[in-house]
């Protein structure tokens, strides 16, 4: 039976080997996703464009929030939750989908050369696509309501960094997790829903009482959520301690999911 290598330096070396193919399927996913539509790909502008809009209707003149009691306006409490939002989708759109990677493409398994643990690379790789695209919105909204952005949004792409570690690992996880237990799928369904609500998306980890915010801060997605609020729209410098710690709890995820994966797709073909 063939041996699968599950090093860090294996799976470093397959994310650069498989890279073209990995983007000739993230390109045909992107489009496929789209295709006999009447607009095509420009439904992935509109769709955060329409998003932006009714949560700044609903905050701004339904709920007149305000983001921790801060004097700014409504509108600005959207673009302060849509900074949450996009992160938040990035893991969501690849936490969901993970448990049926393998079983939807079971005709790649049975190919001996295709490198399944590609997989969750392609669906990061659509999911990363969009986001961009929310970013790439949210930043003309900012300039429309408030101004021109503070320089630190340069900072975006190493901020999505350790998020982006993090969500591939917790993939390959669920991907084979999900070939053998067909239940994965209905639990992570759940599961995103939770944390919809006990990340800090909707509201500020200062809002909570004292001693329940370090437990909310052991939320995966608190990290990255307040820090790309603080890159985006508090033009803040993300804590560099906070940052390297969160970056190397990721790179371990990833390894450690990597490693699972390439253990247990032995298996694969026999179930599917």
């Amino acid at each position: 039976m063939q041996s699968f290598r599950v090093s860090p330096g294996a799976m470093l070396e397959s994310l650069i080997k498989n890279r073209r193919l990995i983007l000739a399927l993230t390109k045909r996913e992107v489009i496929g996703r789209y295709r006999g539509s009447a607009l095509g790909i420009l439904w992935s502008l509109f769709n955060p464009i329409f998003m932006l809009a009714v949560y700044t209707f609903v905050f701004s003149i339904v709920f007149r929030a305000k983001w921790g009691g801060g004097n700014q306006t409504q509108t600005e409490f959207a673009l302060v939750l849509f900074a949450g939002l996009i992160v938040f989708n990035l893991f969501a759109e690849c936490f969901n989908r993970a448990p049926t990677l393998i079983i939807s493409n079971a005709n790649y398994v049975k190919k001996v050369v295709f490198p399944l643990e590609v997989l969750p690379w392609v669906a990061l790789g659509s999911s990363l696509f969009h986001a961009l695209v929310s970013v790439v919105v949210w930043l003309l909204f900012y300039i429309f309501v408030v101004g021109i952005p503070h320089w630190t949004v340069l900072l975006t792409p190493l901020v999505l960094v350790p998020m982006i570690l993090f969500t591939v690992g917790v993939s390959w996880l669920l991907a084979s997790l999900g070939v053998y237990l067909r239940d994965v799928g209905q639990i992570v369904g759940i599961l995103t829903t939770v944390l919809m609500f006990v990340s800090p998306i909707f509201f500020p980890i200062s809002a909570l009482p004292a001693k329940l915010q370090p437990l909310l801060s052991l939320n995966p997605l608190a990290s990255p959520i307040a820090q790309i609020r603080d890159v985006l729209y508090w033009g803040v410098i993300p804590n560099p301690m906070h940052y390297v710690a969160y970056l190397v709890g990721a790179a371990v995820i990833a390894c450690l999911g990597f490693a699972w994966f390439q253990k247990t797709r032995k298996g694969f073909a026999d179930v599917l």
